[in-house]
């Protein structure tokens, strides 16, 4: 077993970072994020492992940082909140485009706007639908932990290398600032010179020599039928991830009749809202959606046949839900709960909602 640590959310990403052997983190200071960068500069990695963290002088420089250092084969991350990933916004796009490895924070707050520093998930459709110019997709994490935000680290940089892509891990504020037992990995080493040019010397611009050749990173391609090329690519791509790296958990629903739908810190409320129905002689069950991208579709559309309905539990104005009715393909019925501004519903709200939505509708 790990060291264990009581920690918030935040703060384990940073532990975690450092620990995964992380070259760099680049990133600007945004509530209720803040933690990340301030738990690096706390634990002052420069002198032990070599990593690199700096804050930029905003998010623009900082996600184009990640997109340099990404371009030299590096372990390199950012973190931000809602606003700051809307700056950083163009240069995912450039990133996705330039098919580099990376991995991109968001604890999420509410708006529009500067909105509240209060959690939300309103940047679902920003997450999974891309979120800056372009067809592309990022793979999206979504914890519901303070351990999955440790976890993912891991898993973000290995699914990040994997398909050379941004990997995103959506959390929120709740599950930022909140403290829970986690047990951290041992400490790994960060790649030596030898690794990286093993790993990443297809690829990466590492400086050309006699025994290395010169490769350009760049997402520009003045050639129509090229630039087609290239999308079609990535597009193949993100089919790979759809066949390959779906992750959701699915609880009591193998005799469910009615199934609550919720990522990050919803589904944790869902959880016990499952426990209160099924007490009272309902067949309520929950699915958590781990990877928002790519998302579950055939396990809903397996489940749609056979359940009477799907409630998503959102802290948005309703984002998710789209995706479940498109899965569920007009199968059965399908509604939204949710609370917005920084307002998390109780279970028992979530509770009555499915009667009202469902069971008793």
């Amino acid at each position: 077993m790990g060291e264990l640590r009581l920690m918030k959310g935040n703060e384990v990403i940073a532990e975690a970072a450092i620990r995964y052997g992380c070259d760099g983190y680049f990133g600007y200071p945004i509530t209720p994020q803040s933690e990340v960068m301030e738990s690096l500069m706390a634990n002052r990695p420069w002198e032990t492992t070599g990593m690199v963290v700096l804050q930029a002088e905003s998010e623009i420089a900082s996600i184009h940082m990640v997109y340099g250092a990404a371009g030299c084969g590096k372990r390199v991350m950012t973190s931000s909140s809602s606003p700051g990933i809307s700056l950083m916004a163009e240069g995912i796009s450039y990133i996705a485009g330039s098919e580099l490895p990376c991995v991109i924070v968001n604890v999420q707050r509410g708006g529009p706007g500067l909105g509240t520093i209060q959690p939300s998930q309103a940047d679902y459709n920003q997450a999974t639908k891309g979120g800056g110019h372009g067809d592309y997709s990022l793979l999206v994490l979504a914890p519901a932990s303070v351990q999955e935000m440790h976890d993912f680290i891991g898993l973000g940089f290995e699914l990040a290398y994997k398909y050379r892509n941004p990997v995103m891990i959506l959390a929120d504020g709740v599950i930022g600032q909140m403290m829970e037992k986690v047990e951290l990995m041992d400490q790994r080493p960060r790649w030596t010179d030898q690794q990286l040019k093993e790993i990443t010397g297809s690829w990466a611009t590492q400086g050309k020599t006699k025994d290395r050749p010169k490769h350009v990173i760049t997402s520009l391609e003045m050639d129509s039928h090229i630039m087609e090329d290239n999308n079609l690519r990535l597009q193949a791509k993100y089919k790979r991830m759809k066949e390959e790296d779906v992750r959701f958990e699915a609880i009591d629903c193998e005799d469910a009749e009615y199934v609550l739908v919720a990522f990050g810190c919803a589904a944790r409320i869902c959880q016990k809202t499952v426990q209160l129905a099924r007490a009272r002689g309902y067949k309520v069950g929950l699915l958590r959606p781990i990877t928002l991208f790519p998302f579950p579709e055939k396990v809903i559309a397996e489940m749609a046949g056979r359940v009477k309905g799907f409630l998503t539990v959102e802290f948005n104005a309703g984002q998710m839900v789209y995706d479940v009715r498109l899965a569920a393909n007009g199968m059965t019925k399908v509604e939204y709960f949710g609370r917005m501004g920084g307002i998390l519903p109780s279970p028992d709200e979530v509770e009555k909602a499915l009667f009202q939505t469902m069971i008793g509708g």
